[in-house]
Order: structure tokens, then sequence, then C-alpha cells
């Protein structure tokens, strides 16, 4: 089930590696979106505030960890693009021995640090226990997630997205099944919740190992491939470390602006939390084609051919357009039916609904900056340019800090709004700018013979 997009129409290409990879991303959304709702309907409105409050600490822990190990498979990309059936599998081997690494040491800090992390964020007294049980079950099973989304990423890096669709397909409704079994009958409340999530994830790793050892040859190293090499090693962490990186100032900057929605209590925190779900699950066809764009860039660097990155890219940002105007309009007009979904007849809707309202209205009025984000960025990324993509997340964390410091000092909900809007619009301009300066060095790169197609130069 491999796929060369070196050859053939880039804009089908795209769009028959996507559909798979954005079905699986929003069964991967599943995971935290069904937690917020059975918790919301089943424990209470401040069981939901807690879970959703953790939402942007989940997305920078699991962000730098997965992230990394992300960036660990665009060389494995780079070398099927290249045609080496032994630097494929020697990428893979090395990558999993740094990805064991990450984990253990993104299991001791995220746990080590959690309570003082969540006093800094002024998480409210009333949710505070429930936010720290629920944060660090999934702090503590980091391995599964990296695990999952490191051999999900070696399948997509040789042109396969279907097998992590199933495995995720497969997880997410096994992951429904324990929320109900855990929370309902065990009555375990919001730790139930994060051991479905962990459990889940764990089942969608094994499946896509077992797949991995039966039908993939090219991802299965020897023995004597399990050692470090220097060279592999030096050239993933070139791109798996600004990856991480990326992914926790992004992060971190949600953490702030988390920080000021926290200031206005429970139910401004539930309402945002919900709302800020239903822009994820609708977001997840953008980074579905971020996605394909990574693994598009990097066989195509591989096999030299910078005239189709170029031609890739354009067709993605079309799709990129077309696809977050249907979000926006979904996302305004389908607001009170998905809001119903995460609280019970008790819950008062008048003022969730205010506090929902006035973020979709907001953020759906920046979704295509938001969306073309992560094209430019994923073919950077693909290409081994990892600094520029990096330094897009520094944008975004100077916005969101911004934003954040003015709706505290206002006590604004309005502006705490802005912080996502105004970062996605601030990291567009600047990733749409430091992709046409890389595309330019790729192509000056690649045309010249003696140079070795994968350095980073950037």
């Amino acid at each position: 089930m491999q796929q060369n997009m070196t050859q053939g129409k880039p804009l089908s290409i795209i769009l028959k590696f996507t559909i798979p990879l954005f079905i699986g991303n929003l069964f991967q959304q599943i995971y935290n979106t069904v937690d917020s709702m059975i918790v919301g309907r089943f424990v209470g409105e401040h069981a939901l505030a807690a879970v959703g409050s953790t939402g942007t600490l989940m997305f920078v822990v699991l962000g730098l960890s997965t992230g990394m190990c992300t960036g660990f498979t665009v060389l494995t990309s780079q070398k099927f693009g290249e045609g080496s059936r032994e630097g494929t599998k020697g990428s893979v081997a090395n990558g999993i021995l740094l990805s064991l690494g990450v984990a253990v040491i993104m299991t001791f800090f995220s746990l080590f640090f959690m309570r003082s992390i969540l006093g800094l964020m002024n998480t409210p007294e009333e949710i505070y226990q429930y936010a720290y049980d629920y944060i660090s079950i999934i702090c503590g099973g980091i391995i599964c997630s990296i695990a999952y989304n490191y051999f999900a990423a070696c399948l997509r890096a040789i042109g396969n997205s279907r097998i992590p669709l199933v495995a995720l397909i497969f997880s997410a409704c096994l992951n429904i099944v324990l929320d109900l079994v855990f929370i309902r009958v065990l009555k375990m409340e919001v730790a139930g919740a994060a051991w479905a999530t962990v459990i889940s994830q764990g089942m969608s790793a094994l499946l896509c190992l077992v797949y991995i050892l039966k039908k993939e040859p090219l991802l299965k190293p020897g023995l004597k491939q399990f050692r470090f090499n220097g060279e592999y090693t030096r050239r993933q962490l070139a791109v798996g470390v600004p990856m991480a990186l990326q992914f926790g100032i992004t992060g971190s900057g949600t953490v702030v602006m988390q920080a000021a929605v926290n200031l206005f209590g429970a139910t401004a925190v539930a309402a945002y939390s919900a709302a800020g779900k239903i822009t994820s699950l609708l977001m997840q066809g953008a980074i579905a084609i971020g996605q394909t764009m990574a693994t598009y860039s990097g066989q195509n660097y591989g096999a030299r051919r910078s005239d189709r990155i170029r031609r890739g890219v354009r067709c993605a940002v079309m799709i990129d357009i077309v696809y977050a105007v249907g979000a926006a309009l979904l996302s305004i007009l389908g607001l009170p039916l998905f809001m119903k979904l995460f609280f019970d007849a008790s819950a008062d809707m008048s003022q969730i609904m205010y506090f929902a309202r006035r973020y979709i209205t907001i953020c759906s009025c920046f979704y295509v900056p938001l969306s073309v984000i992560f094209t430019f960025r994923n073919t950077m990324q693909g290409c081994g340019y990892g600094f520029l993509p990096m330094m897009g997340g520094v944008v975004e964390l100077i916005a969101r800090w911004i934003c954040a410091a003015v709706a505290m000092r206002t006590l604004s909900y309005t502006v705490a709004c802005f912080c996502d809007p105004a970062a996605w619009f601030a990291a567009g301009v600047f990733t749409m700018g430091a992709y046409f300066f890389v595309i330019r060095r790729i192509e000056k790169h690649l045309s010249s013979p003696e140079m070795p197609a994968v350095e980073e130069t950037t």
C-alpha cells in the first residue's frame, strides 16, 4: 500500500492521500472530544471545565513529544523518495531509539511539574483536582501516544495513509466504549476518561506495529540496525527538535490564552472548551492537507523535483481556501446543535452560548490563514527545513501573549477570544513569506548535481 508521490497529477495525489488522513484526524480528535462530551453529560459542568482546561496542556506535552517523533520520519520519506531501501530501514530504527528517549524524558518532566503548571494557569479551585487527575494520567501514558504517532508517521512516509486510519477508527470506537464503562458503570469520573484515552491510544499503536511487522518489510529494520547512527541522528534531530519546539512554543501560547479564559469562571471555561473542540474538529481537514504536504514534499525533495513541490503547494492552498470557508459556515450555523452535545438539560445554555458564540464567531473569520499555515509549515519541514517553521511558532506565541496580557489586564473575554485569530493571522503571513524564501533555496540547492539531496540550510 505504498504510494510514490513523485509521479502523477499533484492535485489528485494530494486529495487521494488527504481524505484518509482527514478521517483519521477526526477520529483522533474524537478521543478528547468524546471524553468532554461524556464527562460533561454524566459527571458535570465542573468536570467538563477541568478536562477542557487541560486541553492546552495536552497540546504542549503531547505536541512536544509527538512533534519530535513525527519529525524523525521526515528522513524516512526522503530516503523512500531516493529509492534507498537500507536508508529507509536505518532511519526507522534510529527514529525508534530516539522516540524511546523522548518518551522517558517527557513522562518524567510532565509529571514532576504538573501541579505547579496548573497553579500558574489560574486553574479555578473548584476544578483543580479534576484537572490534575485527568492530565496526570494522560502524561503517564505519553508512550502510547508517541508510539502511535511514530508508527503512523512511518507508514505515511512511504505513502500509506489507510492503515493509520483503520487503527484510529478502531481505537476511537474502543475509547467510546471504555469511556462509558469507566465513567457510567465504574464511576471513575475524569480519571476514567483519561484511562480510556491512554488505553485506546496504546491499541492504535499496537495495530500499526503489527501491520508493519507483517506487511511492510521496508519499515522493519534488522536487529543490527538498532544502534545510533550519527548521521541519521543529526539529521532527524535537525528536523525533530524544531518541530517539537514549534508545537511547544505554539502550545505555550495556548496555555497563556487558557489562563486568561480561566479568569472568567467555570462556565466560561466550559463554554470555551466545548467551542474549542468544535474548531479543532472542523480544522482537521486543513491539518490533514498539511500532513499530506509533509510526505509529498519529502518524497519529491528526495527525488529532486522542486517543480512538483511548487505545483503541489499551489494545489494545497486552493483546497485550503475552499475548505476553510466551508468550515467557517458550518461552525457558525451548527453551533447551537454542537453545543447541546456537551451539556445535559440542567446546564444554563444561555450563559454557555454567550461565551461559545463569541469565540466561534471571531475565530471562524480567520480559518483561511489558519489553514494555509499547515501547508506552508509542513512543506518546509518535509524538505528538512525546521528553523523557519519553528519561528512561525514564535510569531504565534508573541501574538497570543499580547492578546492574553491585554485580556487579563482589561478583563475582556472578547479580547481573550482574539488570542487564537491574532496568532493565526500573524503566523500565516510569516509562514507564507518563509515558504517563498525556502522554495527558492530548495530550487538552487537541488539544481546543483554535486550537492546531497537532503541537507538543512536554514
